[in-house]
């Protein structure tokens, strides 16, 4: 476990150096959902009724933009190999990335997302599900990319590759995160949405490290 939490000091002091990834990608969240009343209009039914799909899809958009240097920066100065020889499992060592990711991506966007959702003008009792929800989201989505930037890793177009891998992975997370917004919101139960939820990011837990680590062997290999 020392070495675990020293491997995320070093991420996290890495990600404070090059803290232009995190604004730029809490910059596209805010910019790209603002656009959404501009293309649709400032009908405050309607921008109530879509809030909950634009924030997942710009939440998610906005997530993938720093998965390209997860794994990418390691393996171009070579310090990847001296990561998977520093006393921790590769399994470990993903987890330490994708825990990294949501600290500096997911918990950002996680507190950004209140205010955005109350400019779409979304209803009083939707918004606790919605921030409620976007926890297991933001993680799952960070479980998920460093899968795919792991897989991508070494590849020729890895950038473009990475996107197409993890949105559709991450399809699941959006439907379910939206209906249980959509369900509070008609005076439905979004339990069983939000349950499917953290079923699906008890799953991730074990499995995506797993597949990650597997991924970074062979990379380096």
């Amino acid at each position: 476990m020392t070495r675990f939490f020293s491997l995320l000091r070093r991420e996290l002091l890495l990600a404070v150096r090059h803290g232009s990834d995190t604004l730029a990608a809490i910059l596209f969240f805010v910019l790209t959902a603002s656009l959404f009343p501009l293309a649709i209009g400032p009908a405050p039914e309607t921008l109530g009724r879509l809030a909950p799909g634009i924030v997942y899809v710009c939440a998610l958009l906005a997530a993938v933009l720093p998965l390209d240097r997860l794994f990418g920066a390691d393996l171009d100065d070579g310090s990847l190999d001296q990561l998977l020889l520093f006393g921790l499992p590769a399994p470990a060592l993903a987890l330490a990335k994708a825990t990294s990711h949501w600290l500096v991506t997911g918990l950002p966007l996680l507190l950004t997302a209140g205010p955005i959702a109350v400019m779409l003008r979304i209803g009083p009792t939707a918004l606790p599900i919605l921030l409620l929800g976007l926890l297991p989201a933001t993680l799952l989505l960070s479980l998920l990319g460093t899968v795919g930037a792991a897989v991508v890793l070494g590849a020729r177009r890895g950038g473009v590759l990475l996107p197409l891998l993890v949105l559709p992975l991450a399809t699941p997370v959006l439907i379910f995160g939206v209906a249980g917004v959509d369900a509070a919101a008609f005076g439905q139960s979004p339990r069983p949405h939000l349950l499917f939820l953290a079923a699906m990011l008890a799953a991730a837990l074990p499995l995506c490290p797993l597949a990650a680590g597997a991924a970074l062997r062979g990379a380096a290999e």
